[in-house]
């Protein structure tokens, strides 16, 4: 006896991810129902070797369906995800609408899977941002082990993390580039993205931080600790998938960088991949279609008196957003739920 499944927003990128994940994993679907809004009603999507055309969002009943995958966005996540709720269907929920509510969990199954037994509250678990996903996964066994007291990192997000709009403005900016005859303008970004980094993802905030970083401070201290200082700059490169950061982190206890690499090794989640030579390390373009979140250049911070630096790499469609909503329906199912 398996799941009746439900994915919101399935013709976009994280939805057909969602389902592919579903598929590859074996989650155990007895029934799936793939929405989407008006105008895209009735697009065919993939799950497995069937093909599944979308319904309607806004007529859509959740009444008798177990779980709701959201990858909507914030505006029609409070319009529909409370109904879905309402009717007894659990959201795991994409955007960031619910992340820093304190009665909806905010969960990555490799850090906090407890964490899933508060969803009863409301219905609703919060999926991270990719950013963080992927941090908290390389941090937690280490915060174990010698408990961290500050990090400072800086992303190098690919433009899937825009969507679809971001995917096709850095093809389409690329190509113009190349074409003297043809003039592609920024439009879903600030500047040109093409062979360019834009220090700036979401909007600005007071103390001139933008949402992007302050999300990964707030999302960290409530999936991990709240006493772990975190300090954030998050940067939009020309990359399609995959989304990297440089991690520095302070330790109360030291941490040697051999024990660490250790650490990492059998952490779940973590792919470590770190050799001193030539291609000793991961890069974007390597982490795409892989469920794993790779760690490189793992080594002593000599400038602190407990300090490592690592690179951290994943596919930020996969860890960073579908993966893990799907790891939350089987950690939800396994606890709480207990069919399939």
């Amino acid at each position: 006896m398996g799941y009746k499944v439900v994915v919101a927003g399935a013709t976009g990128n994280v939805g057909r991810e969602m389902l592919n994940i579903l598929a590859e994993r074996e989650f155990p679907v007895d029934e799936i129902a793939v929405l989407a809004s008006r105008k895209s009603l009735g697009t065919e999507v993939s799950f497995g070797d069937k093909t599944l055309k979308t319904q309607d969002l806004d007529t859509f009943d959740f009444t008798g369906w177990d779980i709701a995958l959201f990858a909507v966005g914030s505006g029609p996540t409070k319009e529909y995800a409370p109904k879905a709720a309402k009717a007894g269907c659990v959201v795991i929920d994409n955007s960031s609408l619910y992340r820093y509510d304190p009665d909806v969990p905010l969960v990555v199954p490799e850090v906090n899977p407890e964490a899933v037994d508060g969803y009863a509250k409301k219905n609703i678990i919060a999926n991270p941002n990719c950013s963080t996903a992927q941090m908290v996964v390389a941090l937690k066994p280490l915060h174990d082990r010698a408990k961290i007291k500050r990090v400072v990192v800086s992303t190098y997000q690919s433009v899937s993390g825009a969507g679809k709009e971001g995917i096709d403005e850095l093809w389409d900016q690329t190509k113009s580039i190349y074409n003297p005859t043809s003039d592609y303008e920024p439009k879903k970004f600030t500047k040109q993205i093409a062979f360019n980094v834009i220090p700036h993802i979401d909007v600005f905030m007071e103390d001139g931080s933008t949402k992007e970083e302050w999300k990964m401070v707030a999302e960290t201290k409530k999936i991990i600790d709240p006493s772990i200082k975190v300090t954030a700059t998050c940067v939009r490169v020309p990359v399609f998938v995959g989304h990297s950061e440089a991690v520095n982190i302070e330790t109360e206890d030291f941490l040697d960088e051999d024990e660490a690499r250790d650490i990492l090794r059998e952490a779940p989640g973590c792919m470590v991949i770190d050799k001193r030579e030539d291609g000793g390390y991961v890069t974007p373009i390597e982490s795409v279609g892989d469920y794993a979140t790779f760690i490189s250049r793992i080594r002593q911070d000599g400038t602190i008196e407990n300090g490592l630096n690592m690179w951290v790499v994943s596919d930020n469609l996969r860890k960073g957003a579908a993966l893990n909503a799907v790891q939350i329906a089987e950690t939800l199912g396994k606890r709480v739920l207990k069919k399939g």
